[in-house]
């Protein structure tokens, strides 16, 4: 009862309002909210199979750095047009089903995302031939959910 409760006032906010009534600020949200997951998607693919050891032309350290920056923006972007895009339709999403699905795995990405730098921390730069097994296993948990919660987002509107 309290999540509909939240909805419901999440979804009359001024926030709520405003993308549903303003012009073509859905529309704008929707396009920062793809742009923001393939910011943070593709880098973060790239980084787990650079992890796993494919691309060892790259090198570790500085791939990770650079791309996890890139995702970090990507993940900036998704993650306040995604809450403009729940407000528009809040009531309704938050009993559907992909939707819930979709953030338990946006809470599993992310909660992967911390462990690997609390297991990595600053050893990611002596790392060379060999990657730690704890950082494989996340990047191979990164490869599954990320790509989950992208068509669980799509399908949203399919089911």
């Amino acid at each position: 009862m309290a999540i509909a409760a939240a909805a419901a006032a999440f979804e009359a906010s001024a926030l709520g309002e405003w993308i549903r009534g303003a012009g073509q600020a859905y529309a704008v949200a929707n396009v920062v909210h793809l742009l923001g997951l393939s910011l943070l998607v593709g880098p973060a693919l790239l980084m787990d199979l650079r992890l796993l050891g494919l691309g060892r032309a790259f090198p570790l350290a500085e791939t990770v750095r650079c791309l996890g920056r890139v995702a970090g923006a990507g993940l900036v972007l998704a993650v306040c047009s995604g809450v403009a895009l729940f407000s528009a339709d809040a009531v309704a999403l938050s009993t559907h089903p992909l939707m819930r699905l979709k953030l338990a795995l946006v809470l599993l990405a992310l909660a992967n995302v911390a462990l690997f730098h609390a297991w990595a921390g600053r050893e990611r730069a002596s790392w060379t031939a060999t990657v730690p097994v704890a950082a494989r296993a996340c990047a191979v948990v990164s490869l599954l959910a990320w790509p989950a919660i992208v068509v669980a987002g799509r399908m949203i509107a399919y089911v």
